[in-house]
């Protein structure tokens, strides 16, 4: 399967300031492979190292500081030599030697000509920690599960030559429109990991994606116990499980309250932090002014959780495939569908998203594109926009404003609207 990331690590390869790179990422979201297929494309040869499958590992790491005894010792384990710049050396589960993660530090300062890229399960809660790993020495790359346009890709390879060669103002054609709407909600059926999307491909069969992603759901909730450190791992457990839940609340924001009666701030917040860390939840902030950057004007207490996948999301909702495949008018609809948006925006824009909430007005989120702040309205059909979004546009003098929705690629006054399964191309659309 085409993963977009490639072009991220082929950047690295070629970059001059190149560092050890991490890639960060919730379990099961194809690190592994991209790391594998990385080295095999892209280089002469590639060592592989696993932490969890070669315990005996550790010790190298453990004894010795020199990245040049490091790789004498790599080399002779693998069995091949490791040559700077044509061998790729991936360390797998890394979380389980901190040594390796701390060692990274040394590789930059001292030997720098070999490229070493580095992953690991739930790594993220231990990068959450700075004095766990080398910081500044390292470079991290995000993964995520597939997204629409790799999605796309993988099943319907002449759809999505169309679909690259659309361009700003462009007219879609209806047959085109509509058979991207019919995979769009595949997408939201399937979601994007990539065990669910390959068994797709290979049997088409609903019932065997419902069993892997009741199977991955089971994973990380039984990783909760098992990397929590010091955090409650009941806690964690009750506020992955609340996500449902507050989603389907009429405003969507996070209420302690929901994961359990009479609960406070103090009482979850280590669980919410060590869940977004290890990538399986996104929180949205509330701002309280429309101003650059928005970051500055973050509401710490005020904000929405999504998951990291809407496949998963969709099952763990237990929404009925029927409901999404004839269109039925269901009430978690609207935030279902804000979930994907937010799923494919967060690769695309290095600011985060937010979304603006006050007593008369909610816009679904706030996104910025350098000082640009620009609304963005989610509609999980045709309708057009609401009174109150058209409102904050002309009170806050929107240059651009953007409506997601079913409707075809147009412009209503100084509303974009762009079809739910273009979201990728947002950045190129309104720049």
């Amino acid at each position: 399967m085409k993963r977009l990331a490639m072009q991220d690590l082929l950047n690295w390869k070629s970059s001059e300031d190149r560092k050890p790179l991490i890639l960060k990422g919730a379990r099961q979201v194809g690190k592994t492979w991209l790391m594998k297929e990385f080295g095999k494309k892209y280089y002469d040869n590639y060592v592989y190292f696993n932490f969890d499958e070669e315990d005996d590992l550790k010790s190298i790491f453990q004894t010795n500081k020199n990245p040049f005894r490091i790789i004498e010792l790599l080399s002779m384990i693998s069995g091949e030599p490791i040559k700077p710049g044509n061998t790729l050396i991936i360390l797998d589960e890394i979380q389980e030697c901190p040594e390796a993660l701390n060692s990274l530090k040394y590789f930059k300062e001292r030997a720098n000509e070999y490229h070493i890229v580095v992953a690991g399960s739930l790594l993220g809660t231990l990068l959450a920690q700075p004095k766990s790993y080398p910081v500044g020495m390292v470079q991290i790359l995000n993964i995520y599960p597939l997204s629409f346009e790799e999605f796309l890709c993988a099943i319907d390879e002449n759809l999505y030559i169309y679909y690259k060669d659309i361009d700003k103002n462009q007219r879609i054609e209806e047959f085109f429109h509509n058979r991207l709407l019919e995979v769009y909600d595949y997408y939201l059926i399937i979601g994007g990991m990539p065990e669910c999307v390959y068994s797709w491909l290979r049997y088409k069969d609903p019932a065997k994606i419902d069993q892997i992603q009741h199977a991955l759901i089971e994973i990380y909730e039984n990783d909760f116990s098992k990397y929590n450190g010091k955090v409650n791992s009941g806690r964690i457990l009750m506020v992955f499980r609340s996500i449902v839940t507050q989603l389907a609340k009429p405003n969507e924001k996070f209420m302690y309250g929901a994961v359990r009666e009479g609960a406070r701030a103090r009482d979850f917040e280590e669980a919410i932090e060590w869940l977004v860390s290890a990538g399986l939840i996104v929180r949205v902030y509330n701002v309280s002014k429309i101003e650059h950057p928005l970051n500055a004007f973050n509401k710490l207490d005020q904000f929405k959780l999504f998951l990291f996948d809407t496949g998963l999301l969709k099952h763990m909702s237990g929404l009925d495939n029927k409901a999404i495949l004839l269109k039925d008018n269901y009430q978690f609809k609207g935030p279902f569908t804000e979930n994907y948006v937010l799923q494919q925006l967060r690769r695309h824009f290095e600011s985060k998203i937010h979304y603006y909430s006050s007593k008369n007005q909610e816009i679904d989120f706030i996104l910025q594109n350098g000082i640009d702040i620009i609304p963005i309205e989610v509609k999980a059909g045709e309708d057009k926009s609401a009174a109150s979004f058209k409102n904050f546009i002309s009170k806050y003098q929107s240059k651009v404003a953007i409506r997601f929705s079913k409707r075809g690629y147009r412009t209503d006054g100084s509303i974009t609207n762009i079809p739910l399964y273009l979201i990728e191309k947002t950045k190129e659309f309104i720049e």
